[in-house]
């Protein structure tokens, strides 16, 4: 059995509810669980919010719609995707991330196909795919292994960087595109980010719902004074500054042990 989940919550510090901003009438979140509905690999999607009032609504659009929910830590992310997993007993989790409104079936399941034939413990995209695009495969095995062993705060919020952080422990492999594109910014952090995926649907989605990267790369050839409405923003912010944060953490409890020491 595969399954995807989607991690969302409604707050983020730099958009504040951005996955319920509405995009051609629908919340953004919503469009991002449309979109991977239509893969033919994914036996089940669910969503994985956090059990905080502040998801209140989230959870309520969500299930309204008729995807099935899972509340659970809002800081321990890693932990809140394993509970969200195991009730089910998947061989294998598919994870996408809630700001991805863009997400393309077609790449999650060519993800997801790589991953069965190498029979590896985790699968994902490389960063030459337009940044919001983003695909990772692991098998359940793997995220309760990373949900036992994981101790960084950073690992507790990224899922999937425990993995990262320890290749030697894991089967890991990647999927990389044929031209690099990841320059391009695709996901959604940001006001500007909004507007250039607010501004793709506009121009495609009224015609063909199912888009792909293919025909937004199409689009922004023709309309390149696209590109520059969210240019030079950092790309993986988030994580960066959540390993910036282990780090400080780490150098301090050094400095306060020196300073106990006889």
């Amino acid at each position: 059995m595969v399954i995807a989940i989607v991690q969302a919550r409604s707050s983020s510090s730099r958009l504040p509810g951005k996955v319920l901003k509405e995009i051609q009438g629908k919340a953004m979140i919503l469009h991002g669980l449309e979109r991977l509905s239509a893969s033919r690999k994914i036996d089940k999607i669910l969503l994985a919010t956090s059990d905080d009032p502040s998801d209140d609504v989230l959870a309520k659009t969500v299930q309204a719609v008729g995807y099935s929910i899972y509340r659970g830590s809002l800081d321990d992310v890693l932990a809140r995707y394993y509970h969200c997993a195991e009730q089910y007993a998947p061989v294998h989790v598919v994870r996408i991330t809630g700001d991805c409104p863009l997400i393309d079936w077609r790449i999650v399941d060519d993800v997801i196909a790589w991953h069965l034939v190498e029979n590896n413990d985790y699968t994902h995209t490389t960063e030459r795919f337009p940044d919001g695009l983003d695909t990772e495969v692991m098998t359940f095995a793997a995220l309760e292994q990373a949900h036992r062993e994981a101790q960084r705060p950073s690992e507790r919020e990224h899922v999937t960087l425990y993995f990262r952080n320890h290749p030697e422990r894991f089967r890991i492999g990647n999927v990389d595109c044929v031209e690099d594109y990841g320059n391009l910014r695709w996901t959604v952090d940001e006001p500007r980010d909004f507007a250039l995926v607010e501004a793709i649907y506009e121009q495609l989605y009224p015609s063909n719902p199912d888009f792909s990267m293919q025909d937004i790369l199409a689009l922004l050839d023709k309309n390149t004074e696209l590109l520059s409405i969210n240019q030079g923003i950092v790309r993986n912010e988030g994580l960066q500054k959540s390993i910036a944060e282990d780090e400080l953490l780490h150098k301090s409890a050094m400095e306060n042990e020196r300073g106990g020491a006889p």
